[in-house]
């Protein structure tokens, strides 16, 4: 069985693993393997899943198949663009974004709503944390959170320390092998009193290709995993979520696919607790040795 976490300070409980549904949302995903997907990841127990705008149809099919299950599980999306009619990243473009998630996703009230990997320079200056906070002052969002890594991450926690400050009651950063930063950012956030969401626990999976992938974030991912292929062999799918799931500030990970029997070993990876001492030494020992210089992959 999973454990369950308070969720920061924001009165919401989660899983220690959440069903990240991105694949989800792939339109050529046949939409009864969805329907089976969603509903059998709240059958083995988990109790949190993540979407966002831009995951194809993920939230039309949570909202779909699982509203009449709202009450077994803490909903959480990303937003801040992808609203007709009116710029990205503006005050109205969040507060339309709310309600059309609303809309989507079958509820009247949104869990947790992240600024999707919103830049510094916007989250600093257009108005979109208030409009999430005024949307949580209206009832339709519980916690206004923030989704992303580096500067703007770290902008996220900060305002955190401070009530006169204080906008966000949780943040969702990369947290993985590959990522030498990422605890010392979690624990910040646990600091002050953040619920705290860990991404991309496997690190785009670098070490099933000998060769680097086309794309850039997962590129880079298997750069610096080069550094880890040192480790005796191990399996890495389960050292990347119980890594993550146990690792020091963090609520919950989250992790997606589109097979039941993947997601049944994933729950039972993260059910067998925390690695090793020496596991997460050895790991520990490549940061200290490789990961000076990791930023943040966006």
């Amino acid at each position: 069985m999973l454990e369950t976490r308070p969720f920061g300070t924001t009165g919401l409980t989660v899983t220690a693993l959440g069903f990240g549904a991105m694949q989800a949302g792939v339109p050529e995903f046949p939409e009864a393997e969805a329907a089976r997907l969603l509903h059998g990841a709240l059958d083995l127990g988990i109790r949190l899943i993540d979407t966002a705008r831009s995951y194809g149809v993920s939230e039309e099919r949570i909202g779909r198949h699982l509203a009449h299950r709202r009450d077994e599980y803490v909903l959480s999306t990303k937003l801040g663009y992808g609203v007709d009619g009116v710029p990205d990243w503006t005050y109205e473009c969040v507060r339309r974004g709310v309600d059309a998630a609303r809309d989507r996703l079958r509820t009247d009230v949104v869990d947790v709503v992240h600024l999707h990997s919103c830049p510094l320079d916007v989250l600093l200056h257009a108005g979109v944390a208030e409009a999430l906070a005024d949307a949580v002052a209206a009832g339709k969002v519980r916690v206004a959170a923030y989704s992303g890594e580096n500067e703007a991450l770290d902008h996220a926690i900060e305002r955190a320390s401070s009530p006169a400050t204080r906008t966000f009651g949780a943040v969702q950063l990369s947290v993985n092998v590959c990522e030498s930063h990422a605890l010392a950012r979690a624990c910040a956030a646990r600091e002050h009193r953040l619920g705290v969401l860990a991404k991309r626990p496997l690190a785009g999976l670098p070490w099933r290709s000998e060769a680097p992938p086309d794309d850039p974030p997962h590129a880079e991912y298997w750069r610096r995993f080069q550094s880890l292929r040192v480790i005796a062999p191990v399996d890495w799918a389960e050292v990347g979520l119980r890594y993550a799931a146990h690792a020091p500030g963090v609520d919950a990970c989250l992790v997606g696919g589109t097979r039941l029997d993947h997601l049944r070993r994933n729950v039972e990876a993260v059910g067998r607790g925390p690695l090793p001492p020496a596991a997460l030494e050895a790991v520990a020992a490549v940061h200290r040795a490789a990961g000076a210089g990791w930023r943040g992959v966006i």
